[in-house]
């Protein structure tokens, strides 16, 4: 059944909102990855070839664990952006919508802390 909607209801749905800004973050975001993924992709070569403390020396020069952390910043947001977008194009009802988008930024929150939570102790440790 077709209703009627008001303009400012019609402004509240969906990319209404922020779609631009959204948009944009998630391209300047992918396109930050790209070199911060030298971090990631060297960590899996170390924890493949390397001794174990071999790889938590790498992971401790400053660089890297820089490199490191920004990385997990960037995947993390990336991904929570990436969600949503999902979540506001197939969820319809809008309480269920705001819940899960809320619930997936919380989860990526949380890991990303946790994240960087073992990245410093390695680098403590180190």
């Amino acid at each position: 059944m077709l209703t009627k909607l008001s303009l400012s209801q019609i402004i509240n749905l969906g990319f209404a909102k922020n779609g631009t800004g959204h948009w944009w973050l998630q391209r300047v975001s992918a396109v930050a990855l790209v070199p911060l993924s030298y971090f990631i992709i060297r960590l899996f070569e170390f924890c493949n070839n390397a001794p174990y403390q071999q790889t938590v020396d790498w992971i401790s020069f400053p660089i890297n664990a820089l490199g490191l952390m920004l990385w997990l910043l960037t995947v993390f947001y990336h991904a929570a952006l990436g969600l949503q977008v999902v979540i506001e194009d197939y969820v319809a009802e809008q309480r269920i919508q705001q819940f899960a988008i809320w619930g997936v930024n919380v989860t990526f929150l949380l890991l990303g802390a946790a994240a960087l939570l073992a990245v410093f102790r390695i680098v403590s440790a180190g």
